[in-house]
């Protein structure tokens, strides 16, 4: 009886590991250690097994804390202690981790605050002229340059942002029925519709966020192709690319309200058809 007791009754120093599962029988050689508060079943680990539980959970980064996953209490991580030599590689290892993101987002921003002085000063002399702007910018404050010539292309991306065919939209299908001269030139726009479709956001779309950006920085060299094309007549450089500038947006925007107001008009009158029966069903 009293075998059977020791048996099937151990006493208070008996061990298993929660991660491996094997006891003082198992392995009478494994090192044994109590990381955290937990009591019962889930006291005692191998050393060895809670060394790669504890690997798993850094994932490489040996600083990583980590926590029982019972009794949420940190674990108690020591290292032996480093010669000089390697606690100096590994101070600069730290810092230099440390100091390489802010370098790096250091380095990104500086790379697009000369792009857009790069393309600030192109504009000026796409704008002006190539000798004219030239001039301009050898006449003006090094320090206004530097901030003015970045302001451009965020400008542009700025007041491509606005959206002013959405508002003209509006407008004309709330009044386009009162308007019977837009009926006799664009038939069918002022019907009524049978159904007032969804609409996307256009700047949910990251294509749609790319086309903005794409079309705000080249607007200026298509206001300076417009320019020439159809006011030629015109010396100033400046003068000819605004109005070209001008009448680009106004003929862009127009073709663009009349393609959203069919796209709007196509979507109100779709309809869904009946499912068609098999044959001998």
């Amino acid at each position: 009886t009293v075998a059977k007791n020791i048996i099937f009754f151990p006493s208070c120093n008996y061990r298993s590991c929660w991660v491996c599962f094997a006891t003082d029988e198992d392995d009478r050689t494994a090192e044994w250690v109590r990381p955290c508060r937990c009591r019962g079943s889930t006291k005692w680990v191998h050393q060895t097994c809670l060394q790669r539980w504890v690997d798993e959970k850094q994932r490489g980064n040996s600083t990583a804390r980590v926590a029982c996953p019972q009794c949420n209490a940190e674990y108690l991580i020591v290292f032996p202690k480093l010669g000089p030599v390697v606690y100096v590689l590994d101070l600069a290892d730290r810092l230099i981790s440390k100091a390489c993101p802010f370098a790096a987002a250091g380095i990104m921003v500086g790379s697009i605050y000369w792009t857009a002085v790069t393309y600030g000063a192109v504009t000026v002399m796409q704008v002006v002229g190539h000798k004219e702007g030239l001039d301009v910018m050898e006449r003006a404050d090094p320090l206004f340059l530097l901030i003015g010539l970045p302001t451009i292309p965020v400008m542009l991306i700025l007041g491509k942002m606005i959206r002013w065919e959405d508002y003209v939209l509006r407008l004309w299908r709330k009044y386009s029925n009162k308007l019977q001269i837009l009926n006799s030139i664009f038939p069918g726009i002022g019907c009524p519709v049978p159904r007032i479709p969804a609409e996307a956001n256009p700047l949910a779309d990251h294509v749609s966020a790319t086309r903005i950006l794409c079309g705000a920085l080249v607007f200026p060299t298509i206001a300076t192709i417009v320019g020439k094309l159809m006011f030629s007549s015109v010396n100033s450089n400046l003068q000819r690319t605004i109005l070209g500038g001008i009448a680009f947006v106004a003929i862009k925007g127009a073709f663009k309200v009349y393609f959203k107001q069919q796209q709007y008009l196509r979507q109100a009158h779709r309809k869904i058809l009946n499912y068609p029966e098999q044959e001998g069903a």
